[in-house]
């Protein structure tokens, strides 16, 4: 097998697969008071629904119902107009309502509960970005129940996208939790992958962390490889980011020089590191030595660029 030439140095990663979009959000809409009264009037609306991270989808698209007779049920969520004809047509409002589980009732004609895993690179850029917006909103509400200052139970507000205390009247919004992601490439053109000690298996990445406060991204990159695997890197450079609501995170990805490869895994977060060639690392995932970041991940996407193409990996091994 012929190997790939490197990306150039400042190629950026484009747009990424969780993060295409194609949805107003509409904020400016989100403060009407009768909102989801108004939305659910129209005949047009619909319905997003999502349980345990699932929603249905049919044919490489989302199933979107009308609105049910009976409203929207508790805790509703505005997740905006559709920007593009897709499935529904252009201009169309969205609702997102959570289910306490799948109901396999909605699943009809050949519609399925799935991830956003499982269905992410088959999605257009509407659904893509449905389904991310979703799931990340979902994630804060099942977590975010309670005042952090007095512990009361928050109420949503502002079309689900605000938590107010009714005790002390504070307001709580979305969180995201940004995170470096780094290809750390050296002197011989090699890239650094680790495996995670909480991973199972044989899977291999980049290196990543939480940016902690105070804390700018080009430092989390520094502090983050040389906690991991004893690497001192230089000269981080910015590619591109996109959401990863797994549960609330946005990647953010760089790429790094090396300025010394003995790397050693630091035993806590890391159980192993190491440096690839294109040659060794297309050797040890066609063998199976090794599995690597699924194709909706940025880390795949920073790999890939890295490598000048394409990485095929057995069929048994490839995944989300």
């Amino acid at each position: 097998m012929s190997i790939p030439a490197p990306a150039a140095e400042a190629t950026p990663l484009g747009l990424l697969p969780l993060a295409r979009t194609a949805v107003d959000r509409g904020s400016e809409r989100r403060v009407a008071p009768d909102l989801f009264e108004t939305i659910r009037a129209d005949a047009g609306t619909r319905v997003m629904y999502l349980a345990s991270g699932r929603t249905l989808v049919r044919d490489g698209a989302l199933v979107l119902f009308e609105p049910p007779a009976a409203g929207f049920g508790d805790d509703p969520v505005y997740l905006g107009r559709t920007l593009e004809d897709a499935q529904v047509p252009l201009g169309t409002d969205v609702v997102l309502v959570t289910l306490p589980e799948p109901d396999e009732a909605l699943a009809v004609d050949g519609a399925a509960w799935v991830s956003l895993r499982e269905a992410a690179t088959h999605l257009g850029a509407l659904d893509a970005g449905l389904f991310v917006e979703a799931a990340s909103i979902a994630n804060w509400h099942s977590v975010h129940t309670h005042c952090p200052r007095c512990g009361a139970r928050t109420v949503p507000e502002q079309g689900g996208w605000v938590r107010r205390c009714p005790e002390d009247g504070s307001s709580h919004f979305p969180r995201t939790d940004p995170a470096i992601i780094v290809a750390v490439i050296d002197e011989q053109d090699r890239i650094l992958l680790g495996s995670a000690a909480a991973w199972a298996g044989n899977r291999y990445s980049t290196l990543a962390g939480f940016v902690e406060p105070g804390e700018s991204l080009e430092a989390a990159v520094i502090r983050e490889v040389a906690e991991e695997s004893n690497v001192v890197v230089h000269s981080p450079q910015y590619l591109g980011s996109q959401p990863w609501p797994f549960p609330c995170s946005l990647m953010l990805g760089f790429t790094a020089r090396a300025q010394n490869a003995e790397a050693k895994a630091d035993g806590v977060e890391m159980s192993d590191v190491r440096w690839f060639s294109r040659t060794e690392l297309t050797d040890a995932v066609a063998s199976g030595e090794i599995t690597i970041a699924g194709p909706i991940s940025i880390a795949r996407n920073l790999i890939e660029r890295w490598y000048g193409g394409t990485i095929t990996e057995p069929e048994a091994n490839a995944r989300a």
